[in-house]
């Protein structure tokens, strides 16, 4: 079993209701929500999201599936890493779980499974992400921080083969992570509203002996990619906070931070 957590804000300028919509049918097609659990957290979008999100919800128990998928709504804009953490509040101990964008459409059916599988192969994996087709990482990169490797994971006969990718970054359009590692790390942390949660995350978890890796052969599309006024903000946003990012990035590495973050 794991769990879902979603952040939407959605407003009436930057226009990603249709993307919410279509993350949503997503999810409504290949994830079995009589094994899974959704929380999604609005940080106070449009009423046009809002009423896809209950729309979805209203759908989700029509199927009699009930306490599968609920809405917290904090009434403003938390931003991207305390929306998630609120969610992953309700985080069982061993319970799995995954910070999802809005913003996304995965291909397949079982990729929870197939994500939780790489996890109970090796649980020395505190990060399963799927890859994008815009991620750089590859085993044959010049630059060791995107350099990455290929390799598989131990099996018993019998078994499916899980090929995995290992890296230093994992991009957190759909991430899985462990219990054990959140056991060992906590929650996310960024400087602001925006900017290098992921990065910290995936920072933490090698710092803390965990390995790091996609699913590079589960196919997903990230379909927010015309470059609109938010993007433009958010990368702004993020920027400002560049020279703390670095500083941050120190603190772990020599210990002066714990890895350890619960708001």
């Amino acid at each position: 079993m794991a769990l879902i957590a979603m952040a939407v804000y959605d407003t009436v300028e930057n226009k990603r209701t249709s993307l919410t919509a279509l993350t949503l049918e997503c999810l409504a097609n290949t994830v079995d929500f009589s094994k899974h659990r959704l929380i999604i957290v609005d940080n106070d979008s449009c009423h046009s999201t809002l009423t896809v999100l209950w729309e979805f919800i209203k759908n989700i128990d029509k199927d009699k599936i009930n306490n599968r998928v609920a809405l917290i709504q904090p009434r403003k804009n938390l931003g991207t890493a305390e929306a998630i953490n609120q969610a992953w509040k309700f985080r069982l101990p061993e319970e799995n779980a995954i910070k999802m964008d809005n913003d996304v459409i995965i291909h397949s059916k079982g990729w929870i499974e197939d994500m939780e599988a790489t996890i109970a192969r090796d649980p020395q994996i505190g990060q399963v992400g799927l890859k994008r087709k815009d991620c750089w990482e590859n085993p044959d990169h010049k630059d060791p921080f995107y350099k990455s490797t290929l390799s598989f994971l131990p099996h018993s006969p019998g078994e499916s083969w899980i090929p995995v990718e290992e890296v230093n970054h994992v991009m957190g359009t759909c991430v899985m992570h462990s219990a054990k590692l959140l056991n060992t790390i906590g929650y996310l942390y960024q400087p602001k509203l925006y900017g290098f949660d992921d990065s910290f995350m995936s920072l933490r978890s090698k710092l803390a002996g965990f390995r790091n890796v996609f699913l590079p052969y589960i196919n997903i599309d990230h379909i927010d990619t015309d470059p609109n006024e938010y993007q433009k903000w958010k990368e702004k946003h993020a920027a400002s906070c560049w020279q703390e990012y670095h500083k941050i990035v120190e603190e772990y590495r020599t210990g002066k931070r714990p890895l350890y973050y619960e708001p």
